[in-house]
């Protein structure tokens, strides 16, 4: 009998940014605006719905402020609460990227994954941080410590891997190694530079590692820091590495797709590569 999974992405711009209210003020009307499209993924029959990177705040790194730092939170924590209630609700596994608070001065760019019944099965902690032009993220995060966990939801061995990680190969086929089924990337990403590397580096990730890949990222152009344009383009690849369903550019959206978990087996029998992969041969992966 086929393993089929209705996976739902939500890509949001800002509806509240720097200066038309406090800081917890946006957080409220970033969260209020998801409230509608979580609702409408769980009426759907969504099984597993994951938001994009630190999802109710703005992408505030450009910036090098330090009053952000007041938008982080213990995980689990207020909002990751709220968001059990919902996966509860609708008996839908939700995972939940968030600035988060360990302690004062300990913060970390994390996603929490919340099971179908409401349970917090745990998080995964962004390892790759970058820190160039416009992308100050050093100033507001420290590096992952957790690994590369994978989580047995109710629906699929589930792993994460965020934004500036895509372009990491190694933490990509660690997440495959332990097990993952389906790899979530949310991500906050502007055209330019990186924009072909979003339709090239997750698809080569998925077709490596023989699982499914959800890609997330937001829209719009955020005040005051004037990044550039995010370009949405969320989209769901399969483990040939073939997208197979992809939002738009431009709009606030929840995508959904259905697919059948079974292809991973078929696709693993057919292209060895966790067979026939060399790791003694790998010491200069380590090398500092």
């Amino acid at each position: 009998m086929p393993r089929m999974v209705k996976s739902g992405l939500i890509q949001m711009s800002l509806p509240m940014t720097e200066g038309e209210g406090s800081i917890q003020e946006i957080m409220n009307a970033m969260v209020e605006k998801h409230i509608p499209y979580i609702e409408e993924a769980g009426k759907a029959g969504v099984q597993i719905l994951c938001l994009q990177e630190i999802f109710n705040t703005p992408y505030f790194c450009p910036g090098q402020d330090k009053a952000w730092y007041a938008s982080a939170e213990p995980v689990p924590g207020p909002t990751t609460d709220l968001m059990a209630e919902y996966a509860k609700k609708y008996d839908m596994v939700i995972i939940v990227p968030i600035y988060e608070k360990e302690q004062p001065g300990v913060l970390y760019n994390t996603a929490a994954v919340i099971d179908a019944d409401g349970t917090y099965l745990g998080k995964y902690r962004k390892n790759h941080i970058p820190h160039t032009t416009g992308f100050w993220e050093k100033f507001f995060f420290k590096p992952g410590n957790l690994g590369y966990p994978v989580f047995q939801t109710k629906y699929a061995k589930v792993g994460v891997y965020i934004c500036y990680d895509r372009h990491f190969p190694d933490g990509a086929r660690c997440l495959g190694l332990n097990g993952a089924e389906i790899v979530y990337n949310p991500s906050a990403t502007v055209a330019g530079l990186s924009q072909y590397l979003w339709q090239l580096e997750q698809p080569a990730h998925a077709a490596a590692n023989g699982y499914f890949m959800g890609c997330i990222n937001r829209v719009g152009e955020e005040k005051p820091w004037d990044l550039g344009r995010f370009y949405g383009t969320s989209y769901f690849v399969d483990p040939r590495g073939q997208i197979f369903s992809q939002a738009s550019e431009y709009d606030d959206e929840l995508l959904i797709a259905d697919f059948d978990l079974d292809l991973i087996d078929e696709v693993r029998s057919t292209w060895q590569f966790f067979r026939d992969r060399r790791p003694e041969t790998y010491d200069k992966l380590t090398e500092l």
